[in-house]
């Protein structure tokens, strides 16, 4: 039977029609990943490609193992003053004053997958890093990092690297978030996502791996078909503020779960990105949870008119069995 399944924060439904799927217990195979020459790659030689001088290089400029460099092509640009949102008929238009980082890790070959533990944890702390400075812009309302991987993901470039955008708004996607958990805290007084976390980390069968301080799962009512979540287990609104045992034990589970999706989902496409409340708003400390959100590419049933035209998802992948996959079980 399908279900109507509800998300706890978005109020969002989507249907779980699992008989839809064929073979939900596989991932259809790719043609093997076929890397870039380094020759032409534009982060091997920064200075050659033009990428100098950096905002950061960790842990100098000799040895390093991460970069930071601005964007060549920005979808935002900073500037000293801040945007200002103005009206244009029955419009409103500001300009695009931001800023757009890239964040390379050394190796041309080595996703944050295939990274030792030490440098998955170095690129995390990184873009933590980032994060407050960027916010300390007044201009900054919002900080988002995302990480593209394959072309079918955005990635125009094979050397894996990492992005991280701020913006003068705060983005639809994190305001509904932020509205939804808020009317759910109000309510019952307790932030939604540690009770949703409270319950799965009892339930289990949607439990892909945890540690001391952070835990994996597939959501309850995923939007995306293969979608995995990694969430602190502390409650905590801004991922800036993270202890560093926190950041050890994301990155540990980061790259624990992005092999176990290249091990069983033969290294597909992907996109993750980190969800947090908004820079300096500390209004939102009691009732949002940052956490990680990774969407492996759907090439087995992508929406079409029903999902387009009611927003309502229909999902051939139940999590439990998603989350039995990466854990190693059919």
């Amino acid at each position: 039977m399908s279900e109507f399944r509800q998300d706890l924060v978005s109020g969002e439904w989507i249907i779980l029609a699992p008989e839809r799927a064929k073979r939900p217990h596989e991932w259809p195979r790719r043609k093997p990943r076929v890397a870039a020459p380094k020759s032409k790659c534009p982060f091997e030689d920064l200075k050659r490609s033009g990428n100098w001088p950096p905002i950061l290089l960790v842990p100098d400029e000799k040895n390093w193992k991460v970069a930071v460099i601005p964007n060549k092509y920005p979808a935002l640009t900073h500037r000293h003053l801040c945007a200002q949102v103005l009206e244009k008929g029955p419009y409103k238009v500001a300009e695009g004053v931001g800023h757009h980082e890239v964040v390379i890790g050394r190796d041309h070959d080595r996703t944050l997958a295939r990274m030792s533990p030490e440098d998955a944890l170095l690129l995390l702390r990184t873009i933590q890093s980032r994060y407050r400075s960027l916010a300390a812009d007044d201009c900054v309302q919002y900080v988002q990092a995302f990480f593209n991987w394959g072309p079918t993901a955005g990635a125009s470039i094979y050397h894996p690297h990492y992005q991280i955008i701020a913006l003068p708004i705060v983005p639809p996607e994190i305001q509904h978030s932020l509205e939804g958990s808020e009317i759910y805290f109000l309510r019952h007084q307790k932030c939604a996502y540690c009770v949703m976390l409270a319950y799965e980390r009892k339930n289990r069968s949607r439990i892909i791996a945890e540690n001391s301080q952070a835990v994996v799962l597939a959501p309850y009512a995923p939007l995306h078909r293969f979608e995995v979540r990694l969430f602190p287990k502390r409650h905590g609104a801004f991922f800036e503020d993270a202890s560093l045992a926190e950041i050890k034990a994301t990155a540990g589970l980061l790259r624990d779960v992005l092999g176990r999706i290249a091990k069983h989902w033969g290294d597909p496409d992907l996109n993750f990105y980190i969800h947090s409340a908004p820079s300096g708003d500390p209004s939102r400390s009691d009732f949002y949870h940052w956490h990680l959100e990774i969407v492996p590419k759907d090439i087995i049933s992508p929406g079409g008119g029903f999902e387009l035209g009611t927003e309502i998802d229909i999902n051939p992948m139940d999590p439990d069995r998603v989350a039995a996959m990466l854990r190693g079980r059919k």
